[in-house]
């Protein structure tokens, strides 16, 4: 479960007895159908993750929390890239892992909304929530896209990347800044190239206008 090419609609109790060489007998003294052993499967991928991710960030201090988080969750996907498929993948789309994958989000928002409330000693509110949300889905959808091959960085360039944006959750003035990394103020730099090399000289100069209004009336 969770290879590149399984269709997990097409999984049977049989092929997975198969595969583990059980008989049927034994798959169901431990589960009631397929349902529950997908369920089952995605539940242990994360207590697997989890339990390895906070193990590795309890010897670190607060602030390299965040790098080095993403550093482990990083290496346990590269290693076995089914269960970055399994908790990620937009191709995996069986009612019973959107279901758990829903549930796992809404944890891992409210523990990343914990730990920003700790960082910031500051009361939740709704815009930490809604952040902690932002944050958790994006590095979901980007650890999804690296998995298909959409995003050509190595392992240890997702990790400073991700580390950079979920650090800025507990950190809101260095996110705010713009200070986010240098990997990430790198790929801003090429991204604003990128984007204004088919400008005219007068869109430019326009553009360069309207952020200095903007910057005028912000420090009056």
């Amino acid at each position: 479960m969770g290879s590149e090419q399984q269709d997990i609609s097409a999984l049977t109790v049989r092929a997975v007895c198969r595969d583990a060489g059980l008989a049927s007998r034994y798959f169901y003294e431990s589960f009631a159908d397929k349902d529950e052993f997908i369920a089952g499967v995605f539940d242990w991928v994360i207590a697997k993750l989890a339990v390895s991710t906070q193990a590795t960030v309890a010897s670190y201090p607060a602030h390299e929390k965040a790098r080095a988080g993403m550093a482990k969750v990083v290496q346990i996907i590269a290693e076995d890239a089914r269960i970055g498929r399994i908790l990620f993948s937009t191709h995996l789309a069986d009612p019973v892992i959107v279901r758990k994958r829903a549930e796992s989000t809404a944890l891992f928002a409210m523990l990343s909304g914990q730990l920003a409330v700790d960082a910031l000693h500051a009361p939740a509110n709704d815009a930490l929530k809604a952040a902690a949300h932002f944050v958790v889905g994006g590095v979901g959808q980007t650890i999804s896209a690296w998995l298909a091959g959409d995003l050509h960085l190595p392992p240890e360039d997702l990790v400073e990347l991700l580390a950079a944006v979920v650090g800025g959750l507990s950190e809101p003035a260095r996110l705010l800044s713009g200070a986010t990394g240098d990997l990430a103020g790198k790929l801003t730099a090429e991204l604003t190239e990128d984007l204004t090399e088919d400008l005219t000289e007068e869109e430019v100069v326009a553009i360069a206008a309207s952020r200095d209004a903007k910057a005028t009336d912000a420090s009056g």
